[in-house]
């Protein structure tokens, strides 16, 4: 076993991230994955004439190393910045779309929010900070910003990036950006007017905030990262996968085509969900399994709807999303075409459309003719399609879709780092800590590909 050699399970964008800087660093890198591609949840499909996704739309440059990584792939990659129409969102209320304020003087006239909660927010740089570390986001926004605000703009946000309840996600594992406002600065507004006068260094800069895509679909993006790493370090079709420490390595062993193959390894990273932890390592005790496993995961139905000839409400927006208070069907849509370049015919649309969540997680189970009746009532209804049929329509279905991070995270991140103690050479990585966006998982394959590279630098091997 060499010390520059890894194994890898998932060919997720967390371990193709990771792979791709070992590989560049000299690394044999084995990357084993129960799918028949790499990707993991990102999956882009080309049907007459549209192009949608199944899993993650877009993502952020929240990150230096998402900068970082695209700089380094080569063509035909190439990153798509989002239209200025991302800019803009929509939240609907009492049968109408609204605009999300995006200035002062917009929130004063938004019908979105209470007149007691407009004076609530102008007041939000006096109140005192919380002192509970684990106050939920829910708890954290009423109590600095009033139940309006959290009604109509926090809870479709939450809705719209974990498909989440605010009343069960802890802010400062959930939002920890916006946690650290509190703590650092005492108030929301406060903190973002002191910390935009801050300067930034010029690796800070690369994390411009920019929504993107890649030309032709997100799948570039991991095909891009494929290609780089080398088809010869992937296992693809991988079943039964199972980890056991072994002297001061793991031994591996898996099936493939009906046949068993085992391996030795003094290092693994996993990047799986938390709900497959469990058999992937069985000589984890019982407290470690459950601490792991009882992360939940929001379920989630999304649909794509394209239409060749759209004749609806205008799409200068990035989306539109629905409050749980005012008792729709669907979470929220997406307006892909509007702020994405070639991603439906000249003059048609293409929409993503988002039903379940943790609030409705029994949507999931529920057979595509039904599912589609929903969407299409729906769209009807909110979109003013009354009279028009969709030219393609697709369901896609996530049982575990995005993370959920809840009170137990914190005894879940304890227990990853007890057990990454105990065994050296095995790093947890994946969603189950770090973020759920595109940005969170680059920046963690980065993380721990610079980590395993520092350790056999400073080891002068």
């Amino acid at each position: 076993m060499s010390n520059k050699s890894a194994v890898i399970i998932g060919a997720g964008l967390t371990g193709l991230s990771t792979a791709f800087y070992l590989k560049k660093a000299g690394w044999k890198v084995t990357i084993l994955e129960r799918n028949s591609v790499a990707g993991g949840s990102i999956k882009t499909y080309r049907e007459k004439g549209f192009i949608f996704e199944s899993g993650p739309n877009t993502g952020v440059v929240s990150h230096p190393e998402v900068a970082d990584l695209f700089a380094q792939l080569p063509e035909p990659f190439r990153f798509e910045p989002a239209k200025e129409e991302a800019e803009r969102r929509l939240i609907w209320k009492k049968c109408r779309w609204h605009a999300l304020p995006s200035g002062i003087k917009d929130g004063v006239n938004t019908p979105l929010f209470q007149w007691k909660d407009k004076f609530n927010i102008l007041l939000e740089p006096f109140r005192k900070k919380g002192d509970n570390p684990d106050e939920t986001l829910g708890e954290m926004v009423k109590r600095r910003m009033g139940s309006s605000f959290l009604d109509y703009a926090v809870d479709p946000f939450i809705l719209g990036i974990y498909a989440g309840d605010p009343s069960k996600l802890v802010t400062r594992y959930a939002l920890p950006k916006l946690y650290k406002l509190e703590q650092d600065y005492g108030s929301f507004i406060k903190g973002s007017i002191k910390k935009a006068r801050i300067p930034k260094t010029e690796e800070e800069k690369k994390a411009t905030r920019q929504m993107f895509s890649i030309e032709g679909g997100l799948d570039n993006l991991t095909q891009a990262l494929y290609k780089a790493i080398g088809e010869d370090s992937f296992v693809f079709n991988c079943r039964d996968i199972c980890i056991y420490p072994k002297n001061k390595g793991f031994h591996i062993s898996y099936f493939k085509d009906g046949k068993n193959y085992e391996l030795d390894e003094t290092k693994v990273i996993s990047t799986v969900g938390a709900h497959e932890i469990s058999s992937l390592f069985p000589f984890l005790n019982g407290k470690e399994k459950e601490a792991i496993g009882d992360l939940v995961y929001a379920k989630v139905v999304q649909a794509a709807v394209g239409f060749n000839n759209w004749r609806g409400i205008p799409l200068k927006a990035f989306g539109g999303l629905v409050p749980h208070k005012e008792n729709r069907k669907i979470l929220g849509v997406l307006f892909l075409s509007a702020f994405l370049k070639n991603r439906a015919p000249e003059g048609g649309a293409i929409l993503s459309v988002f039903l379940g969540g943790v609030r409705n997680p029994e949507i999931v189970e529920l057979d595509d003719e039904t599912l589609k009746k929903i969407v299409m009532d729906e769209l009807k209804c909110m979109m003013l399609i009354s009279d028009q049929e969709p030219d393609l329509i697709r369901i896609f279905r996530h049982k575990h879709a995005i993370p959920q991070y809840g009170e137990s995270t914190g005894i879940r991140l304890a227990t990853i780092e007890k057990i990454e103690s105990q065994f050296p050479g095995l790093i947890l990585g994946g969603n189950l800590r770090d973020g759920i966006g595109m940005a969170d998982r680059i920046r963690q394959g980065t993380q721990i590909a610079n980590k395993l590279i520092g350790e056999v630098m400073s080891d002068g091997l």
